[in-house]
């Protein structure tokens, strides 16, 4: 089963120290060699960004900063786990890293069970 997996924190924390940077690296290295790391990516701070939203029958587009989000996904991950307690537990294991090598940083990431692609697209 894949999860995606999203990083929410607040971005006037900063950026990430580089000890932490090595120790994610060196976590990830391992879990691409077993398996089960498929891909990751950060993402730019919100005011490189843009909503596009549908309230009322009509599109709007607001540019970033979005200043109204308390947290906001910061970075994300594609896991393959035998199941969903497995894929906790490798998240576990990144947050953990973050309280080791990341003073003051707070936040979440929450787990998702991806659809299979065969199983085509579901709302």
């Amino acid at each position: 089963m894949r999860f995606m997996i999203l990083v929410k924190a607040s971005e006037r924390i900063g950026p990430p120290p580089q000890e932490f940077l090595d120790a994610v690296a060196k976590a990830a290295e391992e879990a691409v060699r077993v398996g089960k790391l498929i891909e990751t990516g950060g993402l730019f701070p919100s005011d490189a960004g843009a909503r596009v939203e549908v309230r009322r029958g009509a599109i709007g587009v607001k540019d970033g900063p979005f200043s109204e989000s308390k947290e906001l996904v910061g970075g994300w991950g594609i896991v393959e786990a035998d199941s969903k307690e497995e894929a906790v537990q490798g998240v576990v294991g990144l947050m953990e890293l973050h309280r080791k090598h990341w003073p003051g940083w707070e936040g979440e990431a929450e787990v998702r069970q991806m659809i299979p692609q065969e199983a085509g697209v579901r709302s």
